[in-house]
């Protein structure tokens, strides 16, 4: 491991896909189901990689070539070594809805201050976590870590690699059912990270509005809340239609309004969070609302688009039942006359699946939209007297034939099913 990661620092920049391949990386020949990465080591070679860590030879060898027992676990065996080259924070947020938002939101306090590294995108698996720690540079002070995971022992993993100093669990939702075994066993998968800052002295950050964190975080020593009833200020909703202003009372401060770029209340606490970080490590509120209104969603979240006489709540990144749930609430509370829904499927529930997808349904009816259409996966199993297409494309098409005008349009919907195809059309 000496030899590789002295190397590394040589050439401190790993690519995993010779396609996206610059000179000078090192190229980590993984493997998948359909792919084996050994397979094209010889050509990042060619293609100037200054070298190559593979697990099956290839007909070259050199100080330049790594021939390891498995390629994956030497990237997360590199991660953790250069993970303890640092002394600093490591903040590791995971949970079932608003992760990856509340991870932008602190970092974007967070780097208004310090030098603050984390997470690209939504990277936050077991290939994605490793890489994001082997790009943190000399120079950071706080680094910030989405874990996304979907079965247990997964978060439990990545913490030996990460070993997280903080923590933020935002919430346990109906979110991959399917591999956790119900939302006991979401708990119990999410709260490995907890368990790992009780045993290590860590810190975690916890909403005291959810009385399932409290409990969950019952052996972890040291804690700092926010939410309305165990936390240091109170946050309350001002506005909402259709982006989001929150009013923050902090007892040594006069009232505080916050003007997000955030569509939906269901993002309320993840502003908190930001809040609540952002003031443990001694930033000045206002430096913190100014970083929190400069936030701009992408990626398909909570993004307000105008196309037209249209104006488009663009939350397509994924979704679970609480999160289908949380978004038409708000949505059907906007003040506006013409609400147009357009709802995909949602994935990895289960035997729940249908069920889950009826109560949605069952929501719907009673929410009075303008016009609901419901794409794919189990919206065809269900009993609901709106239009359904079983694929995304067959909506485009519809829709190119049937365009809506003045509306305003929210577009939900898993990842895989591509929902934001529609915005091609609208």
């Amino acid at each position: 491991m000496e030899k590789l990661y002295s190397f590394f620092l040589e050439h401190p920049h790993i690519q995993t896909d010779t396609r996206a391949l610059k000179r000078g990386e090192i190229f980590f020949a993984l493997k998948g189901p359909n792919f084996n990465g050994n397979t094209y080591a010889q050509k990042a070679l060619e293609d100037g990689a200054a070298g190559a860590v593979v697990d099956e030879p290839i007909g070259t060898e050199g100080d330049h070539i790594f021939l390891v027992e498995d390629v994956l676990t030497t990237l997360q065996q590199l991660a953790l070594h250069h993970r303890k080259q640092f002394k600093i924070p490591f903040i590791a947020i995971t949970g079932s809805n608003g992760k990856t938002t509340t991870k932008e939101l602190i970092h974007a306090v967070l780097s208004s201050t310090y030098k603050t590294y984390t997470t690209k995108g939504n990277l936050n698996n077991h290939i994605g976590i490793p890489l994001t720690i082997l790009s943190i540079q000399k120079d950071a002070e706080i680094a910030i870590i989405e874990m996304g995971a979907n079965h247990q022992k997964e978060i439990e993993a990545y913490c030996t690699y990460v070993l997280p100093t903080h923590g933020i669990i935002n919430n346990c939702g109906k979110a991959h059912l399917e591999g956790f075994g119900g939302i006991e066993g979401v708990r119990k998968g999410k709260g490995e990270l907890f368990d790992f800052l009780a045993n290590h002295k860590g810190i975690a950050f916890i909403n005291s509005d959810l009385d399932y964190l409290i409990n969950m975080s019952k052996r972890i020593q040291h804690k700092v809340y926010y939410g309305n009833q165990l936390g240091a200020f109170q946050t309350t909703i001002f506005q909402n239609d259709p982006l989001l202003v929150l009013e923050v009372d902090h007892s040594t401060l006069h009232q505080q309004k916050i003007f997000t770029n955030l569509v939906g209340a269901y993002n309320k606490p993840n502003v908190e969070a930001a809040i609540c970080v952002g003031e443990y490590f001694k930033i000045p509120f206002d430096t913190i609302r100014n970083a929190i209104e400069s936030y701009v969603p992408s990626n398909a979240r909570s993004q307000l688009i105008e196309k037209g006489s249209n104006t488009i709540i663009l939350d397509a990144y994924n979704a679970n039942p609480n999160s289908m749930q949380a978004a038409l609430e708000n949505f059907s509370l906007q003040q506006i006359t013409k609400k147009i829904v357009l709802l995909g499927a949602m994935m990895e529930l289960g035997e729940d699946a249908i069920k889950e997808h009826q109560h949605i349904i069952e929501q719907l009816k009673q929410m009075h939209f303008s016009q609901v259409i419901l794409v794919g996966g189990d919206f065809e199993h269900t009993v609901h007297p709106y239009r359904f297409f079983k694929h995304v494309d067959d909506a485009c098409i519809w829709l190119k034939n049937h365009m809506p005008s003045n509306s305003t349009i929210l577009i939900k919907g898993s990842r895989s099913m591509k929902m934001e195809k529609l915005l091609e059309v609208l």
